[in-house]
């Protein structure tokens, strides 16, 4: 799925190329979206252009165009046959498992999971990227398969957005006032937060690898 604002910037894009013909300038965007400065534009932009939602132009100032809609489902892979004993759930693209990176996607594909690793609620799949949480057995390119949820107790392992833009997966912890979204390898450092700036979207409730 695509955060609030990049939903948000592709709205607006793509009313104002079908209204006037001509891509609105970064000041228009930044004033649409209510933002302080160009460079969240810019980054939203960049991030609608890898996830293939826009395209920019070369050789052409402003010039972006709308590839696709959120709404859209995707065609490229049909999803797999769940077996008696298996159940498919959304795969909702990768997340980092690093330095957060812009929020996952919704790719309208599904995964196939065994019956007994989903217990209640809405669950949802994630490809990891990154190595952050290494120690904790989660490795680059695994699948996390996650339950819905908007809260999560001390030490849970979850899929945090940050600023509402950023998503990773950290293992998180209430310390005083503050939450401390901590990588399970030495290498990466803890990041601290305001309870404001930091929302839970699920829990890890199981994991898959394939092997090659």
């Amino acid at each position: 799925m695509l955060t609030k604002r990049q939903k948000d910037l592709l709205t607006v894009l793509d009313r104002e190329i079908k209204r006037t013909g001509v891509t609105p300038s970064y000041n228009e965007m930044k004033d649409a979206l209510g933002l302080a400065s160009k460079s969240g534009v810019y980054r939203l932009v960049r991030a609608l252009d890898e996830r293939g939602f826009i395209r920019r132009l070369p050789g052409r100032a402003r010039a972006i165009e709308v590839v696709r809609l959120p709404t859209e489902v995707s065609s490229h892979a049909a999803p797999p046959v769940a077996a008696n004993d298996s159940v498919e759930v959304p795969l909702r693209g990768r997340i980092a498992a690093g330095v957060p990176v812009d929020a996952i996607e919704q790719q309208g594909e599904a995964f196939v999971v065994p019956n007994n690793m989903l217990g209640h609620g809405e669950h949802f799949a994630l490809e990891i990227e990154g190595e952050s949480m290494k120690d904790a057995g989660i490795l680059d390119g695994d699948v996390v398969i996650v339950r819905q949820a908007d809260t999560a107790l001390d030490n849970d392992i979850v899929v945090a957005l940050v600023d509402r833009e950023e998503a990773t997966l950290k293992r998180l912890r209430k310390s005083g006032e503050q939450l401390e979204l901590i990588s399970e390898n030495p290498d990466f450092e803890t990041r601290v937060f305001g309870p404001d700036r930091v929302e839970v979207q699920g829990i890890l409730v199981g994991l898959v690898r394939r092997y090659h």
